[in-house]
């Protein structure tokens, strides 16, 4: 490194250099031709910041609440599979540093650390922090409650559901790269080699795209959040609510949240980027669940937006792997340390001194007039 680390991008160029390259490719693609997860990104851009003057910042309280867990900030970790690949330590050492921050992790069901010893390296020294359970749900139902059980019994506090995947979208590098697992790591959630995803070839096609359409269930409809809850006494989420029509008919089906999110847009391109569907979805529930979102989060001032935009917290994935692969559990929490204090400032600058005071009227979208 050849001076220090000042915004995310920085953390990127760095976990470039040192990751394989189909590693890298991995983490970083989108779908297709990866319009939406470059609009994922340019969304912010669409919106200004409108500050407020002369109220008395000296101390800005960044707490926040999340599904009754209070956490330092409104910035938490999303699911992030296989994190093995980015350092030795993966999953443990992402836990250990929400632990540090006192922020809320969210572990993949294909993480290369198991349930247990992430909450294990959560909560091995000190307090803080909040572990919950992303959750697929698989053609076999049985293996699917058993991570809920194992979840419950180690203590996560709740089940996060991805909606938005019934297949693999299609992501080029990884088809060109045949991606696969590297032979010395497993999804170790699972005891059998097929699915652990640890299988010696998957052919000339993206293994995970074979992994799942082998593996998860694409008859997943809304009776199955039913299904989930009367199985659970864990709180459910579903992640991958893109409208509003959606997200008024998973309230109905009882969820206890909702994460906007186009699964960094990993599935399907095209669709809108989640900051421009956010505000929507927001509306479309009336305050009865708590409405999150993911996707091209990159400064503090990304996460400013996405509160006055309706989010109650705000959830980062490729940031944390490039933080991992940087340096670990000491990388993770630098970058999470760089954006709190990026949404400290930005309050404060705003003339907010706590989350609650962020409001719709801090942002306004930005007119873009054609001179021609």
């Amino acid at each position: 490194m050849a001076g220090p680390r000042v915004c995310v991008s920085d953390f990127e160029l760095e976990a470039r250099r040192v990751l394989p390259k189909a590693v890298y490719d991995y983490y970083r693609s989108g779908a297709d031709e990866q319009s939406t997860l470059a609009d994922n990104v340019d969304a912010f851009k669409r919106w200004y910041v409108v500050p407020r003057i002369l109220r008395d910042v000296s101390t800005v309280d960044m707490s926040a609440s999340v599904l009754g867990q209070r956490l330092s900030m409104p910035l938490c970790v999303a699911a992030t599979a296989m994190q093995r690949m980015a350092h030795p330590e993966g999953e443990t050492a992402t836990a250990r540093a929400c632990r540090a921050v006192g922020t809320g992790m969210m572990l993949s069901s294909w993480a290369t650390s198991n349930i247990e010893e992430v909450m294990s390296a959560m909560t091995s020294v000190g307090e803080g922090g909040v572990m919950w359970l992303q959750l697929y749900i698989y053609k076999d139902r049985e293996l699917t409650l058993s991570l809920v059980r194992r979840a419950e019994e180690a203590g996560y506090k709740a089940i996060f559901l991805t909606v938005d995947t019934p297949y693999l979208g299609r992501r080029w590098d990884d088809m060109r790269n045949c991606f696969k697992l590297p032979p010395h790591l497993s999804m170790s959630n699972f005891s059998t080699a097929s699915m652990a995803f640890s299988e010696e070839s998957y052919g000339n096609d993206s293994g995970l795209a074979v992994y799942v359409a082998k593996a998860i269930d694409p008859t997943l409809c809304w009776d199955d959040i039913t299904w989930l809850k009367q199985h659970t006494r864990l709180p459910v989420i579903v992640k991958g609510v893109l409208t509003g029509e959606d997200a008024v008919q998973a309230v109905n089906y009882g969820v206890d949240g909702i994460l906007v999110s186009n699964h960094g847009a990993r599935q399907l391109d095209g669709v809108p980027a989640t900051l421009d569907v956010l505000e929507e979805v927001v509306q479309a529930v009336q305050g009865r669940c708590e409405v999150y979102m993911d996707g091209g989060v990159r400064r503090g001032t990304d996460v400013l937006k996405a509160l006055a935009l309706g989010a109650k917290a705000v959830f980062i994935g490729r940031p944390v792997l490039w933080g991992l692969a940087c340096q670990g559990e000491q990388g993770v929490v630098e970058l999470l340390d760089l954006l709190k204090e990026e949404l400290r400032l930005a309050m404060a600058l705003s003339g907010c001194r706590s989350v609650s005071e962020v409001s719709r009227s801090h942002v306004r979208r930005a007119e873009f007039n054609s001179r021609m």
